[in-house]
């Protein structure tokens, strides 16, 4: 009988496991976003067809072809006309590139909603929603030309065109029908049910928000930027504004230890390359996603070319965005597009069949040059670098040229100034192809860059109308989340949610109102006759405490360690100057809302390298606060002037954190909780289950 009992009771926590480890590695919904990539949008003119006025993936002209579209159906019945009328409008739907998208593969038909209850939170509660079964019911027996569900769904031949059929002339059953144009109404899934998609309307987290975050310092150093080993180890690279790089070890969390980096020993040294000033130096680092195995690595830096021959390039101020280059301000530098942004290529060892994973030495000596760009001005160059996580592509940040972008570079659709570009540099071009597309460097376009659509786009852009994008990242649990912050100019800095072909209003907009440039030689863009996708999140310079009356946006990462389980799923970012930091949290969850709050954070004091405080406050002194780092554990490093600092757990500066688990040493105090990402941990508790439930099944038997 206690067998028994027991057996039941493993069974029962065996199938708690299973659902949580469903919920862990199933990904949750991505913010709303159209069939080809695109931002939804409100459509300058109403649509008159479909009814979605609000933030639509349509504009009238999708909404006219829509309407013919339904018209030469020539549906006799009115309650299977509404259905189908719907279906045919869900492609204006903020979701539609979840509803006609199934693992990458695009459908004909949006997933019609087929479960006894949907997730669209307005059908919640009811008991049944089956509109799969619905539009079954109604249509079944009803004669449609050029049906949308076509039998090439199936596998079959294409039904020729204009001829008249019915659901059942393909399909035996409902079920049959349902199997292949459904899908389920599951918690985190999306799915057509008649009327617009609304996901996760209330939030479904009753977690109050941090007190505080935590820090450790774990260096002295100051580097500008770093990037995670890609073999999934406890190291990462630093960089230096001077041209340096290092291969370094991160401690563990807890373990009283600091960065072991030995900064006499760089992994790759730039210095002889790279023009170091204020606004210029090497700017970022990315390594190749299989870095492990072939040894490229890229960095993104500025030089002199009246100092480096090899630093030549074309002029971003030139006769094809209406600039002559001779008549730029004196401050551009002794010559035209003096100063050049690079981006470089290097192998490990000068070779990609070296192991990157076990020689830490990279050749100086570049292996590619990926682009070379002069610079009309000294400021706003960007120069950020990064790898797509789901497409690996390199994308590259890059500013309008500073000085307020008087020629409105950002939004001249010629200048690779003000844009955010997008390579494949894994297929290199001929001459003859980089000569005729007129490419500034040595790389490929991606097939599917917005200029496909958009003649008038230079091919390299993915998106464009920004001021100085500073500091860029994807979510690492939801990817199609790409975020970046914008510099601004006189009042507002600004963190954007980016799209293919998103427009982000600079110069015609600074942050969500519109800017009055101070010059304009370059010509203005009228506010009538763009889009502009506003920030989800910012501030005004007149609401933080500034330094000397500068503030600068520095762009972060959603917060995806299980350290702070307090900051989980909010997106850090702070400013350059000011001692503030921000956690901003989308309300409702997959929304693309974001409301910010200033948090407070401190330094531990038990921390592996001392921590400076600001004097009469318990803020750690940052000195300049240049980026934000991720290591392979998701846990997030501040690099400012002053050193390197990491979010450690909460409980070690004070903060409460009722979320929190941790365990207590009588050597080292408080440890934080265990490492490893939720659906890790759900695994290695599964496993265990697993042994126990056949070692249990073993005696008992």
């Amino acid at each position: 009988m206690a067998v028994h009992h027991m057996m039941t009771n493993i069974f029962f926590f065996f199938f708690l496991c299973v659902t949580l480890l469903q919920f862990f590695i199933n990904p949750a919904v991505s913010l709303p976003l159209c069939t080809d990539s695109r931002a939804p949008l409100p459509p300058k003119t109403p649509l008159v067809f479909c009814n979605y006025n609000g933030s639509s993936c349509c504009d009238s002209v999708d909404d006219s072809n829509i309407r013919k579209q339904f018209e030469s159906m020539n549906v006799s019945q009115p309650a299977c006309a509404s259905l189908l009328k719907s279906i045919l409008c869900s492609r204006c739907d903020p979701f539609s590139a979840e509803l006609f998208t199934i693992k990458t593969v695009p459908r004909q038909v949006p997933v019609l909603c087929n479960s006894t209850v949907s997730s669209n939170s307005s059908q919640t509660n009811q008991a049944t929603n089956n509109f799969c079964e619905n539009v079954w019911e109604t249509c079944q027996n009803v004669s449609v030309t050029n049906s949308p569900f076509s039998p090439l769904l199936q596998g079959q031949a294409p039904t020729p065109a204009n001829t008249s059929n019915k659901l059942t002339d393909t399909w035996q059953s409902r079920s049959d029908f349902c199997n292949v144009v459904g899908g389920p109404s599951l918690q985190d899934s999306v799915c057509f049910n008649g009327e617009k998609v609304q996901i996760n309307i209330t939030t479904n987290s009753t977690k109050s928000p941090p007190s505080g975050m935590c820090l450790e310092k774990i260096g002295n150093g100051s580097y500008l930027d770093m990037a995670a080993h890609t073999d999934g180890s406890n190291r990462a690279f630093f960089s230096n504004q001077k041209g340096q790089i290092w291969l370094a070890t991160l401690p563990e969390i807890g373990s009283g230890r600091g960065l072991d980096l030995d900064e006499s020993n760089p992994f790759l040294d730039l210095t002889d390359e790279v023009y170091f000033d204020t606004q210029f130096g090497l700017m970022s680092i990315a390594l190749h996603p299989n870095f492990a195995q072939n040894g490229r690595f890229f960095a993104s830096f500025n030089c002199d070319k009246s100092k480096t021959p090899s630093c030549s390039g074309r002029c971003a101020c030139n006769s094809d965005v209406d600039c002559d280059p001779s008549k730029l301000p004196s401050d551009s530098g002794a010559q035209p597009c003096r100063y050049q942004n690079v981006v470089a290529e290097y192998t490990v060892n000068g070779t990609t069949s070296s192991r990157a994973s076990v020689i830490p030495v990279a050749s100086p000596v570049e292996t590619r040059r990926i682009l070379t760009m002069g610079l009309p001005f000294t400021s706003h160059h960007g120069g950020h670098i990064l790898f797509g996580p789901d497409d690996g592509y390199l994308y590259f940040m890059m500013g309008d040229g500073g000085g307020g972008d008087p020629y409105n570079f950002a939004q001249n659709k010629k200048s690779l100034l003000g844009k955010i570009l997008r390579f494949d540099v894994d297929k290199i071009p001929s001459d003859s192809e980089i000569a005729s597309r007129g490419l500034w460097g040595n790389y490929s376009i991606p097939s599917d860059n917005p200029y496909i659509e958009d003649k008038d786009l230079q091919p390299e852009i993915w998106a464009l109308g920004f001021s100085n994008p500073w500091r860029c990242s994807f979510d690492a649990e939801r990817p199609s989340y790409f975020m970046c912050a914008d510099v601004g100019q006189d009042d507002f800095e600004e963190v954007d949610v980016i799209t293919k072909n998103g427009n982000y209003g600079w110069r015609v907009y600074e942050g969500p109102t519109v800017y009055t440039p101070k010059q304009s030689p370059g010509g203005n863009t009228s506010v009538s006759s763009i889009n502009p996708i506003f920030p989800v999140m910012g501030y005004k310079h007149s609401d933080i405490n500034k330094n000397e009356g500068s503030a600068s946006i520095a762009g972060g990462f959603f917060y995806r360690s299980t350290t702070d389980p307090c900051l989980y799923g909010s997106y850090l970012y702070g400013d350059l100057y000011a001692q503030e930091m921000w956690a901003g949290v989308e309300t409702p969850k997959n929304s693309g809302n974001f409301t910010a709050n200033n948090i407070a954070f401190t330094c531990a004091k038990d921390s592996p390298v001392p921590c400076t405080l600001v004097p009469g406050s318990s803020l750690p002194a940052l000195g300049y606060l240049y980026s934000f780092g991720q290591d392979n554990n998701k846990d997030i490093y501040l690099l400012s002037s002053n050193g390197v600092y990491r979010v450690v757990p909460p409980s070690r500066c004070g903060y409460t954190c009722a979320y929190e688990t941790r365990t207590t040493s009588p050597t080292t105090g408080t440890m934080p909780p265990t490492r490893g990402s939720n659906a890790n941990i759900v695994k290695g508790s599964c496993k265990s289950l697993l042994v126990l439930l056949l070692l249990i099944l073993v005696l008992a038997y």
